[in-house]
Order: structure tokens, then C-alpha cells, then sequence
């Protein structure tokens, strides 16, 4: 997303310099002013602009390395629910979460946050001013929580929301260790014996002088490269990831790219499903808190990260800006599955939308995990048969000499 620099004046009449992330610049004004700012320059950031402004802010990104974690942010945004609804005030809250968490960048963070509702901010303004940390889903769902009075409300929604979330993507990851693992360490043996044991055949072969069949020179010829040029391959891979790196910011490019993903057979499937899962749960949250529609639409398009199902999105987002339905656009962009547009336009009809996304978001978070097994029950026998087939053609290739061995032994 474009980063904006920009200077402002806040209620003091003291000049801030600062950078925000927006879709373009209209809506990053729209976020300053937010913020409790007015802005009198707004411009795209330059690398000095970005340095300055972590240079002006201070002393957070330097005393700390990386981001907050999530399960950080989900804790502390259950603890802060907990705090406001036993009737704490808010300050006094934050003060307490700042108390008991260990010197860390959250806790700076809180402490700015802190701050600035002390000169006269709104909660979600102080927030919207760590955009690294709380994403316009968190500041938006906030800012509805402050207007409607039930901001406890709001922050135990936020946690709940931010954990399936976390959880859906523990899912997914936790099911590819096995076959990366198993693919690491196939791969460091074959190297091994590639690089180590073929060599040493490989000499007593030449010792011979008999002929080689083609397989016992090809495995030959594959040791010297494992042994002498396996940093070529090196080079070719991290070569290969940077060039998709750079064409996949080609916008053009990545939605070319993300429509090829969705038609790979089982994967394909698969980040449909975490789509449709994320989709509905993002969107549902955000109506449910009072969120209005085409803001929580704009927020949903964000959090997908594929270009031909958040085209689908920002049909959504046309559709109901010109006064049309939700479903009728999903159904034309042939993208989400004509179960969950059915229930869309099921939702939109008795108008209980935000509880019928939440019962696809259920439903398709049991899919992504029966899915996600599928793949993997599918992928253990395919990685034996593949090991199998490379043990069984390197003793092949060691044994087959042996026969031509004897040959020239018999002729001796």
C-alpha cells in the first residue's frame, strides 16, 4: 500500500510530521483528519521522508527490533475488554496494561497511545497513528465501538476475530512442516549421497576401464555438479524468487499470476477457501460493530492479498455504492462458491448479513482444515513413491556396472 508524508496541525497549533499507509491520497487526508490533525501538505513518501519520520517519532522502532507479535496484540486486546468492562476508565486501563506488560515495543507503543487521549484524542485516533500495529480493521472497529458506546464490546470481538484468524493460519502452516521436512531432509541425504558415496564408486569404475551404462553416468556426472556447482543452484533459486518477487509488484503480472494459483488443481481450492473464510469473517466482524458497509468493504479488500477475488470485492463495493445487492456481483465474478453466495443473498433478505458471514466464515474455516489434511494425506504417499523412485534408480546405477565389471574380469 502507498505510503503518504505529510505535515500537519493539531489542536495546539503545533506542527507534526508524520507518514500514513492509504489506497491514495484522498484517503489519507481522510486519515490524518481522523488522527485529530489538519493537514497542510500531503505527498507521496520518499526513503528521507520515511527517516525523518522514524527519527521524529522517536525512541520505539530504535530501542526495539521487529513488530508486535499478534498473540501480543490479541492478549492485550482481551485484557483491555476485561478492564473496560468492569468499569475501569479508559486511561486507567491502559495505564494498568502499561504496569503489567515487560519493557517491549507494545508497551512504548501503549504509552504514546496513553498520551495522546491525555491532550485530547479520541482512542481510535491515538491508535490510527501506529498503523504498523493496528490496521485500519482495529482503528476502524474502535472508532465504531467509541460512537455506539460499547467499546468492550468491540475489543473482545477484535481479540476473538484476530485469534480464529491466527489459528486459521497456524492451520495452514503447521500442516506443510511434515512434507517441508521430510523434502529437507530427502534432499540433504541424496546430496549426501551424491557428493560423498558416488565418487568413491566412481573411481573404482574408471579403475576398470569398462564401459558405463547411461544411467551409472548420469549419476555420475549428477555427483560432480552436487559435489563441485551446487551453488549454481543456489544462484538459479534465489534468482527465481527475486524475479517473481519484483513481477508480482507489476500489478498487471500478479493478477495474472493469482489467477493461474486458483486454477492449480488442490491449491487452487485451497486459497479459495482460506479467501472466502477471511472474506467472510473480516466483513462480518465489521457490520456486526457497526462498521458502515462500504468502509468495511474497502477494510475486507486488504486483508485477501489475491488481485482476482479482491476485483470481486471491489465489484461488491460498486454494486452497493450504485444501490444494488451484495450477492448479484459475487455470482457474475464466478470466484466465491454458489453455496456462499446463496447464503449472502439469504442474509441480505432477512437482514441478518453480519450473522450469515459469520456461519460461511465457520464452515469455510472447517473446510480450509479438512482441505489442508486432504493435502496432506495426498502428499505422504506421493513424497514415498518419489523417495522410492530416487533410492531405487541410484542402487540401480551403482549395480548395473557391477555386470560389466564381471565381463572384463572374465576376460582378464
Amino acid at each position: 500500500m502507498p505510503k503518504y508524508a505529510y505535515k500537519a496541525m493539531n489542536k495546539e497549533g503545533k506542527e507534526n510530521f508524520g507518514i500514513v499507509e492509504s489506497e491514495n491520497q484522498a484517503l489519507a487526508i481522510n486519515d490524518i483528519r481522523q488522527m485529530g490533525l489538519f493537514p497542510t501538505k500531503v505527498y507521496e513518501a520518499r526513503k528521507s521522508d520515511e527517516k525523518r519520520a522514524r527519527k521524529e517519532k522517536g525512541g520505539v522502532n530504535e530501542l526495539y527490533f521487529g513488530g508486535v507479535k499478534t498473540k501480543e496484540l490479541v492478549i492485550m486486546t482481551r485484557q483491555l475488554s476485561t478492564l473496560i468492562d468492569a468499569g475501569l476508565p479508559l486511561l486507567r486501563s491502559l495505564n494498568v496494561l502499561i504496569t503489567q506488560l515487560k519493557p517491549c515495543k507494545l508497551r512504548d507503543i501503549l504509552r504514546e497511545v496513553r498520551d495522546d487521549i491525555q491532550s485530547g484524542a479520541t482512542f481510535s485516533e491515538a491508535l490510527a497513528k501506529h498503523p504498523r500495529e493496528f490496521d485500519r480493521l482495529y482503528v476502524n472497529m474502535v472508532r465504531a465501538g467509541e460512537v455506539g458506546g460499547m467499546l468492550e464490546v468491540v475489543l473482545q470481538r477484535l481479540s476473538t476475530f484476530m485469534e480464529r484468524r491466527q489459528a486459521l493460519k497456524r492451520r495452514v502452516k503447521g500442516a506443510m512442516v511434515y512434507p517441508i521436512a521430510v523434502l529437507l531432509v530427502a534432499t540433504g541425504i541424496v546430496w549426501f549421497l551424491l557428493s560423498y558415496v558416488v565418487p568413491e564408486f566412481a573411481v573404482i569404475f574408471e579403475d576398470f576401464g569398462a564401459d558405463l551404462p547411461w544411467m551409472t553416468q548420469f549419476l555420475i556426472q549428477a555427483g560432480d555438479f552436487a559435489r563441485y556447482d551446487w551453488w549454481k543452484v543456489a544462484l538459479y533459486l534465489n534468482g527465481t524468487i527475486i524475479t517473481i518477487k519484483i513481477m508480482g509488484k507489476i500489478r498487471t503480472v500478479k493478477r495474472v499470476m493469482d489467477r493461474v494459483v486458483l486454477r492449480i488443481p488442490l491449491v487452487g481450492d485451497l486459497i479459495t477457501k482460506v479467501a472466502v473464510a477471511r472474506f467472510s469473517r473480516t466483513l462480518g466482524t465489521l457490520i456486526t460493530s457497526g462498521v458502515p458497509i462500504l468502509q468495511s468493504l474497502r477494510i475486507t479488500k486488504e486483508t485477501i492479498g489475491n488481485e482476482v477475488i479482491e476485483n470481486a470485492i471491489q465489484k461488491v463495493h460498486d454494486s452497493i455504492k450504485e444501490g444494488d445487492t451484495i450477492a448479484a456481483p459475487l455470482d457474475e465474478a464466478k470466484v466465491f462458491p454458489p453455496m456462499v453466495v446463496n447464503m449472502i443473498d439469504v442474509g441480505e433478505e432477512t437482514g441478518s448479513l453480519d450473522a450469515m458471514l459469520m456461519k460461511v466464515a465457520d464452515i469455510y474455516d472447517a473446510e480450509v482444515e479438512a482441505a489442508v489434511e486432504g493435502m496432506l494425506a495426498l502428499m505422504e504417499p506421493v513424497l514415498i513413491v518419489v523417495l522410492g523412485f530416487i533410492v531405487g534408480f541410484i542402487v540401480v546405477a551403482m549395480y548395473l556396472p557391477i555386470f560389466s565389471l564381471a565381463d572384463v574380469m572374465s576376460g582378464v
